[in-house]
C-alpha cells in the first residue's frame, strides 16, 4: 500500500499548523514547527500568500487527511459514504474517521501517535472483542473493546504512551482501563464531542463544487 514515507514536520510546515503526527517530540522543544514556521522548500520563507476560496478549502482537506494519515482516494471515498448517510455530512465524516481502528489505539493512549498506533495496528498488537485485528481502517462500532495482545504489553512505548494518554484528554465517548490494556467505545462520538482542529464545513464545500 503506498503511503507517505517523507518528513512530517514538513506536513506541519505546509498547513502552517501543527498536526501532532511524531507524538511527544510536536510537544517537545526540538520540533520542527517551532524552529521553521514556514512552508518546506527552498523559498519557503516567501510563499505565504493569501489564499484563494478555493486553496482554503484545498487546504482543510488536505489536513485533515494528514492528522488522520490517509491517502487521497480513500479520503474521497470517505467523504462519498459519509454524503449518503443520514445526517449532517460533516459530522459523519469526522465519526467515520475518529471510529478507525487505527485512530482509537491513538484515542485511547496506546501509541504517541496515529502513526504508531497503525504500526502497532499492522503488527498485529491490537485485539478487538478478544480477536487480532490489523486492519488499521477497521470501523470499530459502539461497545467493541480493543485491547492490547497479551504478549504485547511489555513494550516499553505502549506502556509509556498509556502514562501520558495524549490524544484520549477531555474525551468521554471512550473508556480506558489502563490496567488490563483495554478501551470501549462507549458511543459513537457527536460533533461536539470530537476534538479536532478542523472545519469540517470546508471539507464538505470542497467535495460539493
Amino acid at each position: 500500500m503506498a503511503r507517505y514515507t517523507k518528513s512530517k514536520c514538513r506536513l506541519c510546515r505546509r498547513e502552517n499548523t501543527k498536526l501532532f503526527l511524531k507524538g511527544d517530540r510536536c510537544y517537545s522543544d526540538k520540533c520542527a514547527f517551532n524552529k521553521k514556521n514556514y512552508p518546506p522548500g527552498e523559498r519557503g520563507k516567501g510563499r505565504f500568500k493569501k489564499p484563494s476560496e478555493f486553496g482554503i478549502r484545498l487546504r482543510e482537506k488536505q489536513k485533515a487527511r494528514r492528522i488522520y494519515g490517509i491517502l487521497e482516494k480513500q479520503f474521497k471515498n470517505y467523504f462519498k459514504k459519509a454524503s449518503k448517510k443520514s445526517g449532517v455530512t460533516g459530522e459523519n465524516l469526522l465519526q467515520l474517521l475518529e471510529t478507525r481502528l487505527d485512530n482509537l489505539v491513538y484515542r485511547m493512549g496506546f501509541a504517541p501517535s496515529r502513526n504508531a498506533a497503525r504500526q502497532l495496528v499492522n503488527h498485529g498488537h491490537i485485539k478487538v472483542d478478544g480477536k487480532k485485528v490489523d486492519i488499521c481502517s477497521y470501523q470499530v462500532k459502539k461497545e467493541q473493546v480493543l485491547s492490547v495482545k497479551e504478549t504485547s504489553r511489555g513494550i516499553p512505548s505502549i506502556q509509556e504512551s498509556l502514562a501520558v494518554k495524549r490524544g484520549s484528554h477531555g474525551i468521554n465517548w471512550i473508556e480506558i482501563n489502563p490496567e488490563n490494556f483495554s478501551g470501549k467505545l462507549l458511543k459513537i462520538p457527536t460533533l461536539d464531542e470530537i476534538p479536532r482542529q478542523i472545519n469540517e464545513r470546508l471539507i464538505v464545500e470542497f467535495y460539493s463544487k
